[in-house]
């Protein structure tokens, strides 16, 4: 076993995970079942904090009372913001990452009132809990991509062959925020963004362990995955009118699939913060392959 377990008995998701992980199947396909809903298992805990906020819009679009005193959105920054408070009081999250969903919120806001004042996107309900056209509750959800990458890492005990070296990263990485605001103005040269990910990480692998063994892919692929995770997540947050994209005014339709590239950006952003955190370790020899190269 690695040394993550030990590292987490901070949390409670700690003790579940060695008794999960402790178990040993008969050999064969049940190993594999076995591993596949441990991955399964996992990927919902650590999507914890942004199922639960998805769970409340849809449910708040669904059946919150029209006449209600509290607005919607204002019931949805104070319901977010309580969330957030007590995964840190249960301990089913750790301090630094409560500090990496502070950071993607105000991240995520300043993105919020750009966009939304050059009419991107926009919140058609009324709240009081909000800074110009954002309401509150809006950073929350930016927070929840952080929270997920934070506690995938920590959970998957994340390592990487051949990763860039962290201040090219970070320059990437600004560049494409830069563009989020500059191509409103200015030539929009996400293609040449796209092209120097492609450059830079187009060899590197992503390590993770699921149970007792490693397993790799491509980091460029993970991140597409998480991309359209997220852009399914999108389509139901504007079908329950969290925010709206001008086409949906009138009804809703689903988001144009060229919304992929916008979050494949993002995604790429989000983990660069993260990394700041968890900062990216070599892959490790194991049974079953070796990693074919250290990070920069």
């Amino acid at each position: 076993m690695t040394d993550t377990v030990p590292q987490q008995r901070h949390t409670r998701f700690a003790a579940a995970r060695a008794r999960l992980e402790g178990y040993t199947p008969p050999l064969g396909w049940r190993s594999w079942i076995y591993e596949f809903l441990l991955f399964g298992f996992k990927q919902a805990w650590a999507c914890l904090f942004g199922a639960v906020l998805l769970a409340l819009l849809l449910g708040t679009h669904l059946w919150y009372p029209a006449s209600a005193s509290l607005a919607r959105y204002d019931f949805l920054t104070i319901a977010a913001l309580c969330i957030q408070i007590a995964m840190l009081a249960m301990r089913l999250e750790t301090r630094d990452e409560a500090g990496v969903i502070l950071t993607f919120h105000l991240v995520g806001t300043m993105m919020e009132l750009f966009k939304t004042s050059v009419g991107s996107w926009e919140y058609p309900e009324p709240g009081v809990l909000r800074v110009g056209n954002v309401p509150l509750f809006s950073g929350f959800m930016y927070a929840a991509v952080g929270s997920y990458i934070a506690r995938i890492w920590r959970i998957f005990d994340f390592r990487f062959s051949r990763y860039p070296a962290f201040a090219i990263t970070v320059a990437l990485a600004g560049a494409i925020y830069a563009n989020f605001f500059t191509h409103h103005w200015l030539p929009d040269i996400r293609i040449v963004l796209f092209a120097a990910m492609i450059i830079l990480f187009g060899r590197t692998r992503i390590w993770f362990r699921v149970w007792r063994d490693d397993r790799w892919m491509p980091l460029l692929v993970g991140w597409f995955l998480v991309a359209v995770f997220i852009w399914f997540a999108e389509n139901l947050a504007t079908f329950a009118r969290a925010w709206i994209y001008p086409s949906q005014r009138t009804d809703w339709t689903m988001v144009h699939p060229g919304k992929l590239g916008a979050w494949y950006l993002l995604m790429y952003i989000s983990f660069v913060m993260v990394s700041a955190m968890h900062r990216p370790l070599a892959g490790r020899h194991t049974a079953i392959g070796r990693p074919d190269g250290p990070h920069g």
